[in-house]
């Protein structure tokens, strides 16, 4: 034992013969914890784990920090199924003691095996989705949602006692008794178990007495004589033949019931079948009738579903994003603020970007002369203000902006072969080969026997390992 003030170690006296400090109460204390601690370890022993559990946490009260008991406590805990108060105690020992400790083990175990811990996890999630329904009132659900509890996880007592109340709320005792049986079987000295299996053999047992009761047979009065060695037991003769007017009388209407049968049911049934064939052939066409009718509409639905979707496409083709509608807008727009201001070239170029290739390409002669005339007017102004924000994010090493403003920079004033050229770069800096070769390709094909076609062969060549 150490001292709580220096850490040295106690002797038999009753103060630290290090720093001087009253340990007899000290003393005191963690001998009854190590008691405690005994206590639950025997209970342990024996199976009275709810016991086992009370002792432990008596013990960790007056020592938090008994690292024997904090693993005891851990195991007892993963015994009834409690895995997440295992897995908090195990932790707890492990911040205590760092090295050399048992609790390793026990974690490791776990870690080692995510399978299980996966299912322990759904079992635990399952017995709470359980406890909602019981709040909610849908008992059967609970019911259905413990059954699969108990089979992920056998040893969940809490999750068995649940269920064994919720068979005791429907009345089936003998399932009551079965799972709180399994429950003492983990757990014998549990206290609500105990209670619950009281209740429940309290009913089973009145039961059983009144069907004893119920099964016992009357005897009637007997007569008894001796005849040489042997007992004579014989009925008396008025009982006797009372019983037999009965039986006599009860066979008499059998005989006449059936006789009734035979030949009174046989017409009645005949004619009860006639009517129902009747009955269900006039069933059979109307149901025809209507199945005829339903497939009809059905058809007529189908075809004015079909018309409504190709109205909707065609639709969508003038009003939805890129149709002509949009597009229309978009170069009256560009149009509009061209005119307003010849220099606002930046909104303009917004406008006309609005307006995709696939649109121009279907679009009438005077709209494609109109957008031309527009491009014409500010391409050079717009690709050059791209093409040096393209150049500043290039040299900043932003080459996914780069990429954007030069591509566009080449797309307004298809004579920049310098942006078609920083391009390449920047795809070639942002490692995508392939745009970069097909860029350079571009550059050699549209601006030859220049220095930016040299260079751009050469650096082909790098990127294809020559």
């Amino acid at each position: 034992m150490i001292c709580y003030n220096c850490g040295a170690t106690l002797t038999h006296n009753d103060f630290c013969t290090n720093c001087g400090a009253d340990v007899a109460r000290y003393k005191k204390i963690m001998s009854l914890a190590n008691l405690c601690y005994n206590r639950g370890l025997e209970q342990a022993h024996v199976r009275d784990l709810s016991g086992a559990i009370e002792s432990l946490r008596q013990c960790l009260k007056m020592n938090k920090n008994h690292v024997d008991a904090r693993n005891l406590l851990g195991l007892v805990y993963f015994e009834i199924g409690e895995y997440v108060e295992a897995l908090n105690e195990w932790v707890i020992s492990k911040n205590l003691r760092p090295t050399k400790n048992v609790a390793d083990d026990y974690i490791g175990m776990l870690q080692e095996n995510p399978t299980k811990l996966d299912v322990y996890s759904q079992a635990v999630k399952k017995y709470n989705q359980a406890l909602s329904y019981c709040y909610q009132g849908t008992l059967d659900l609970a019911i259905i949602q413990l059954k699969k509890v108990v089979s992920l996880n056998p040893k969940f007592v809490q999750a068995r006692q649940l269920l064994a109340l919720l068979y005791i709320q429907s009345e089936e005792w003998e399932s009551a008794r079965k799972e709180l049986n399994k429950c003492q079987r983990t757990d014998v000295g549990n206290v609500l178990t105990l209670r619950y299996l009281a209740e429940v053999s309290e009913v089973l047992d009145i039961d059983d007495d009144v069907n004893d009761t119920k099964s016992k047979k009357f005897i009637p009065e007997t007569v008894k004589y001796t005849l040489d060695n042997e007992t004579i037991i014989q009925p008396m003769n008025r009982e006797s033949k009372t019983l037999s007017t009965v039986v006599n009388i009860v066979i008499g209407i059998a005989i006449g019931v059936a006789v009734a049968c035979l030949l009174i049911l046989p017409a009645r049934i005949s004619a009860a079948k006639e009517g129902l064939d009747e009955s269900l052939k006039k069933t059979n066409e109307q149901l025809d009738a209507k199945t005829a009718e339903i497939t009809e509409l059905s058809q007529d639905l189908d075809a004015t579903k079909k018309q409504n979707e190709k109205l909707m496409a065609d639709l969508d083709v003038y009003t939805g994003e890129g149709g002509a509608m949009t597009a229309m807008d978009s170069l009256l727009e560009a149009v509009e603020l061209y005119t307003e201001n010849p220099e606002a070239v930046t909104g303009v170029a917004e406008a006309l970007d609005n307006i995709d290739a696939d649109t121009l390409s279907k679009a009438s002669e005077n709209f494609n002369n109109v957008y031309n005339m527009l491009m014409g007017k500010i391409g050079a102004d717009v690709g050059s203000e791209y093409y040096d924000s393209g150049i500043k994010e290039y040299q900043s090493e932003m080459y996914e902006d780069a990429i954007a403003d030069l591509t566009k920079a080449y797309a307004y004033d298809n004579s920049n072969g310098d942006a078609l050229f920083n391009l390449a770069n920047a795809y070639r800096k942002s490692e995508d080969s392939i745009k970069a070769i097909e860029t350079y390709e571009a550059v050699i094909e549209n601006f030859p026997d220049t220095e930016m076609a040299t260079r751009s062969q050469q650096y082909i060549n790098e990127l294809n390992g020559d």
